[in-house]
């Protein structure tokens, strides 16, 4: 149990530790931690909790187009928000964040209505002003996660571009995903004050910036009803040569 708790509260430092010892500082994960994103090892309800977590699987996720076991999922975050490797089927480690989650997840049975999940996402983002954006990240974000968005430590002020963090294909990589997120979480002891112009330009200013790539986004969706709002290399691209159509990220031209 303890040591499912620490890999989810401090992923890359407890897997960078193990792979110093072991394989020669081979590196497995990026900077990030899942606290990164789950406040207080997932156990904040209204901060992207992962209480229950352990009752909502196997879920139907249509990234995939399959039923996606505990298991699976983790190891989805683990290629996507950690840019790193699988875990093995045997791995003990996996075992001990399966655990982990199951231990918090005692008492909320399989298919309990969890209001907590699912909030952070901005069904309706404004078209972004990207300049804006970085007007605010500089007045209001640097301070935890840096000018150049490397971070400050990765429960303190996680990586938010750049080779250390989420690579394109992670969740947080989609504007509706991102925006919500900013509104909902952050600043810290000032959550929901933004505006939904506000966090959809730091939105579209945090995500035109360069980050790991995902190689498999052909892959994903394969049942159809693709998102539109993913910000890959060719839409960062875009950005930078102004050529991007904000209206076709976000779905709006449909409308």
């Amino acid at each position: 149990m303890k040591r499912g708790y620490e890999l989810v509260n401090n992923t890359s430092e407890v897997l960078r530790a193990d792979a110093a010892s072991v394989e020669d500082g081979q590196q497995r994960v990026n900077e990030l931690s899942c606290t990164s994103c789950h406040a207080g090892a997932g156990l904040e309800k209204d901060s992207s909790s992962l209480v229950g977590m352990a009752s909502a699987y196997p879920m139907y996720i249509g990234r995939s187009g399959e039923m996606v076991t505990l298991e699976e999922r983790i190891n989805g975050c683990m290629v996507r928000s950690m840019n790193g490797e699988m875990f093995a089927e045997d791995d003990e480690d996996m075992d001990a964040m399966v655990a982990y989650f199951k231990y918090i997840s005692e008492g909320i049975p399989q298919g309990a209505e969890m209001p907590w999940r699912h909030q952070n996402t901005m069904e309706d983002v404004p078209v972004p002003d990207v300049d804006n954006g970085e007007k605010l990240y500089q007045a209001s974000c640097v301070a935890c996660h840096a000018a150049d968005g490397a971070g400050t430590g990765s429960n303190s002020g996680p990586a938010l571009w750049g080779e250390g963090s989420f690579n394109d294909g992670a969740g947080l990589a989609r504007m509706s995903k991102m925006a919500g997120y900013l509104q909902n979480n952050m600043p810290k002891g000032a959550e929901n004050t933004l505006s939904d112009q506000e966090a959809s330009d730091l939105a579209a200013f945090v995500l035109s910036q360069d980050r790991p790539e995902w190689k498999g986004h052909e892959q994903d969706w394969p049942n159809g009803n693709r998102p539109p709002d993913a910000m890959t290399k060719e839409r960062r691209d875009q950005v930078t040569d102004g050529t991007i159509d904000w209206n076709e990220v976000l779905g709006k031209d449909a409308k």
